[in-house]
């Protein structure tokens, strides 16, 4: 069993469309995934009970918990687990970090985000894990994601060659309950997040 933890100390940086969409995208490609949300506000979790298609299972538990939880996972057969997690709740952070093979860190391009990034590169580090920034909501045109890449590179971290672009498609298909993958699977959105996997499956082999 493979594990991603999605974490950022910045509230509204992206972590669960980018972890349910991680996990649809697994899931599409028949690995048995399911999604851990340490978040109180339980977003993922409000996503799969207005999902139709039951997998990837999403289990919503505390961070004291975590350990359970995956072992009770690896014994259902899970392939790949993506966990969720509160942008205020170091103790969760911490808890994802160290069970996780793969650390994303997802970043608006936005000056508030890029200050506060340090804070999440710092519990990577206390952990001595390594970790991956993936650029989120990119504007599509302009070169905000070119001077965001340049601020992260000051930073002791790697950057994602691959970036999600702010669409509306990731919008909407999250509030369906589905991912882009699904509510428009020909989309810009959906080819994005097709690499993104691809990406993440290199990282965990």
């Amino acid at each position: 069993m493979k594990t991603i933890a999605i974490v950022s100390r910045k509230g509204g940086s992206g972590k669960t469309t980018l972890a349910v969409h991680v996990a649809v995208a697994a899931s599409l490609n028949k690995k048995q995934t399911a999604i851990i949300d340490l978040d109180p506000q339980a977003s993922a979790s409000g996503w799969g009970d207005s999902r139709e298609d039951e997998s990837p299972a999403v289990v919503s538990a505390q961070a004291s918990r975590l350990t359970h939880v995956l072992e009770a996972a690896t014994e259902n057969g899970a392939e790949i687990i993506v966990i969720d997690t509160s942008p205020h709740s170091e103790t969760a952070a911490l808890a994802a970090i160290r069970a996780a093979d793969l650390i994303l860190i997802p970043c608006r391009p936005a000056i508030f985000d890029l200050r506060a990034i340090s804070d999440t590169i710092d519990l990577v580090k206390m952990a001595k894990k390594a970790a991956f920034v993936i650029l989120n909501a990119v504007p599509p045109k302009g070169s905000l994601g070119e001077e965001a890449q340049t601020a992260i590179s000051q930073h002791d971290v790697e950057i994602c060659p691959f970036k999600l672009t702010q669409r509306m498609a990731f919008v909407h298909a999250v509030t369906a309950g589905l991912s882009v993958q699904e509510y428009e699977p020909g989309s810009k959105a959906a080819d994005e997040i097709k690499s993104l996997y691809k990406w993440v499956l290199k990282q965990l082999k």
